[in-house]
């Protein structure tokens, strides 16, 4: 229940599982009897709240790899940020785990080398983070890939990092569009006086489903 997105129903939770919808409701009724909070009903979905009766979360080897393996890459980002966030990180998970689960955390197998940061910026990387949480508009001074220079008033959704770059999807008010601005062609940036709360989240569901609509029209075209 902890993995799946709230409300989980129970015949979602019963293929998950592989029980029948009859143990299902009994174990959840169980659970409810031993002072779990698992909120819902029959129909709906149910939620599992997080309290002490239940124990806590636990990782297997391979998660644990996973954990280190991620963290490490975020180490190696080149935004100090982010690098301080992940060894604090490292520390709280090390400090939950049993003495054998630290030992593999901090003894890895798989490891990350990068005698260079992955990516570099000239701009605060944490002003950009900052105000997609906030949902407040920046203002940029922007390059195009031909070195033209335009002003822009965009709303950041969310701060992306593929193979070799590190840019910013947003709403553009200029074009009036989604568009993606790669940070390091980004000469400045700052906040502007405009708050675009509480939209961020259905413009990205609108992104992804734009998205969505070029890849079926694509398909259909080959």
């Amino acid at each position: 229940m902890r993995v799946m997105p709230a409300p989980i129903t129970a015949a979602r939770l019963a293929e998950e599982t592989g029980m029948s919808l009859r143990s299902l409701y009994r174990d959840i009724d169980s659970l409810r009897a031993a002072g779990a909070r698992t909120e819902g009903e029959r129909g709906y979905g149910y939620r599992l709240i997080e309290d002490y009766s239940l124990p806590p979360q636990t990782f297997d080897r391979i998660e644990i790899e996973v954990l280190a393996l991620g963290l490490a890459e975020v180490k190696h980002m080149g935004d100090a940020a982010l690098a301080r966030a992940a060894k604090s990180v490292i520390a709280k998970i090390a400090a939950t785990l049993p003495d054998e689960g630290e030992q593999h955390l901090f003894h890895a197998i798989s490891q990350v080398y990068r005698p260079d940061a992955r990516f570099s910026s000239v701009v605060d990387l944490d002003l950009i983070r900052e105000a997609c949480w906030e949902e407040n508009a920046l203002a940029i001074r922007y390059a195009d890939k031909d070195h033209a220079v335009t002003e822009r008033t965009i709303l950041p959704l969310a701060v992306m990092y593929t193979d070799r770059t590190l840019t910013v999807l947003a709403w553009c008010c200029l074009r009036e569009a989604f568009r993606m601005f790669r940070i390091d062609r980004m000469i400045e940036v700052r906040l502007a006086c405009m708050s675009f709360r509480p939209r961020r989240a259905s413009m990205l569901r609108a992104y992804l489903a734009e998205l969505n609509s070029r890849e079926a029209q694509r398909q259909q075209v080959s």
